[in-house]
């Protein structure tokens, strides 16, 4: 295990029903909120309108921006920031997922800073994010995710899209971290169950990158890893086929903000290269991040854990799938099979040409996976460096 610091300043108030301390918590914040939002399910859900009231209960101002998209885009991050600054907010409320919040944050800093995001991204030919990453400032920040998925209500990472370059990339650092986040699991019973299914994939994808590929003797982030991802699968199909069922959406819900948190991931030396190949199928062909995720995760396996780690894929499907062979390479394809069939019982099985992906797209694809997950190294960090062919590979085992 390396040696790591551990740094987890937002405040959480967790629980149904939480979502009424949301007007005391913002006016301890700020005197003028920007209220970010998608353009749909806060609307028909009515949860717009109830946090509008809770301001208004605590006379808080506010100035709605609701124009969040999936996969949130760097115009859409420079169009809030100018409102915010245009109308003096000095505090953002991001009410949604993983996009409302990634993009909330990212307004967060460039209201402060009256930067383009843009400039903050690592694809910029002008270089200029090594100076602003880690972002260091931002405007006070309060969360309330409507989704269990990202883990992005108290974490510091924020991933955006440049739609112009089809760059889809992260920022992070101290000033993006929430001062507050409400996670009241009332708030997702709504979620569709496709949303749900993918979601799930997300939460997993989360906890089992770092984990298969961790240095040595992590046993605490073991065990607690393991915990999470039996829960996300033993609460998945439940909240699929009950919606509002409390406890599997209150597990679901907590697990995704412990899932990409220190405790899981300090000390392992790994990170997410899944996401990075990933990330350029959502930022050209805007497909849902957890689907993709999802389609590449069992290639990533039978391809590159399974001939590096195969103990560690073995002992992943021991622990949470209830993979019973003794043989490492048995137990490991066993485990492989299960994820398989989980995903097949959420209904998450599609393949990359079901969204318009083609064979020639593949090299270009690959080429910016290394580009932008490489940050410069020319290659991805897994359990070997994974090159443009290795992510090929991946990619054509999806089509």
């Amino acid at each position: 295990m390396f040696p790591f610091e551990v740094l987890f300043p937002t405040r959480i108030f967790f629980g149904t029903g939480e979502i009424a301390r949301l007007g005391r918590e913002a006016k301890a914040l700020g005197r003028k909120a920007l209220l970010v939002t998608g353009g749909r399910s806060a609307k028909r859900t009515g949860l717009l309108d109830r946090v509008q009231s809770l301001l208004a209960e605590e006379q808080v101002e506010y100035v709605l921006f609701d124009k969040i998209e999936p996969n949130p885009r760097t115009t859409t991050v420079d169009e809030g920031a100018a409102l915010a600054r245009e109308h003096g907010c000095d505090f953002v409320i991001a009410l949604g997922g993983g996009s409302v919040m990634d993009a909330s944050k990212a307004i967060a800093a460039v209201a402060l800073s009256g930067r383009p995001i843009y400039d903050y991204l690592r694809g910029n030919p002008s270089g200029t994010a090594k100076e602003l990453v880690p972002v260091q400032e931002a405007l006070p920040l309060l969360t309330v995710p409507t989704v269990a998925a990202t883990g992005s209500e108290a974490n510091n990472i924020s991933v955006l899209t440049h739609w112009e370059s089809h760059e889809k990339s992260s920022i992070n650092g101290p000033g993006l971290y929430p001062k507050v986040a409400i996670l009241d699991p009332a708030l997702t019973y709504t979620v569709p169950p496709h949303v749900t299914a993918e979601a799930c994939a997300d939460i997993f994808a989360h906890l089992f990158e770092s984990y298969l590929i961790s240095a040595e003797g992590t046993h605490v982030q073991d065990g607690f890893t393991e915990t999470l991802i039996r829960l996300v699968v033993e609460h998945s199909l439940t909240a699929i086929r009950q919606p509002d069922h409390e406890e599997a959406r209150a597990t679901l819900l907590w697990t995704s903000t412990l899932a990409i948190s220190p405790f899981t991931l300090s000390g392992r030396g790994a990170g997410y290269p899944l996401h990075g190949v990933e990330h350029p199928l959502s930022g050209y062909y805007d497909m849902a991040h957890g689907r993709g995720l999802a389609m590449l995760s069992l290639p990533y396996f039978e391809q590159v854990i399974l001939p590096d780690r195969p103990e560690r894929l073995a002992r992943m499907g021991r622990q949470c799938f209830g993979v019973t062979e003794a043989d490492d390479q048995a137990a490991a394809r066993a485990a492989i099979q299960a994820v398989r069939s989980w995903y097949e019982a959420m209904g998450i099985t599609q393949r990359l040409s079901d969204f318009g992906v083609t064979r020639d797209a593949l090299p270009e694809l690959a080429r910016e996976a290394v580009r932008i997950g490489g940050r410069g190294t020319g290659h991805l960090a897994s359990s070997r460096p994974l090159h443009e062919q290795d992510v090929i590979a991946i990619y054509e085992a999806c089509l």
